[in-house]
């Protein structure tokens, strides 16, 4: 494992813009680490996959709030959602390559939180 400086820094130029209320970088961390987007995200990392897929995956997420979530993610250009013509109606979703790029850094942190949650939760 490489060498980690702590603690970890903003780029130059970046403190100073992150934390207005007003700020873009405020709304678009709102929709991927919120609790279903960063699991829908992960989930998709693994290559594309129909809306049941996704349920059955983000257990206990309910169809609206998959719905709500999947269109956001679409709507920020993360995710692909691909309609086929055929019955019954099937969807399949993916991620863009700014997705890929997304989850490139989320994929260790959810492991991160995997390898460590039963020792943070006793603490």
């Amino acid at each position: 494992m490489e060498a980690q400086t702590f603690p970890a820094r903003l780029p130059a130029g970046f403190a100073d813009g992150v934390f207005p209320a007003g700020c873009p970088s405020r709304t678009v961390l709102d929709h991927i680490t919120s609790k279903w987007g960063v699991l829908l995200l992960v989930a998709l990392s693994e290559g594309e996959q129909r809306w049941s897929e996704l349920r059955r995956r983000a257990e206990g997420v309910s169809e609206k709030m998959l719905a709500q979530t999947l269109k956001t993610l679409e709507n920020d250009g993360l995710v692909l959602r691909r309609a086929q013509p055929v019955i019954p109606p099937r969807v399949d979703y993916s991620l863009t390559e700014r997705g890929y790029e997304l989850t490139a850094l989320l994929v260790p942190l959810v492991a991160w939180a995997y390898n460590n949650a039963e020792q943070i939760l006793k603490a």
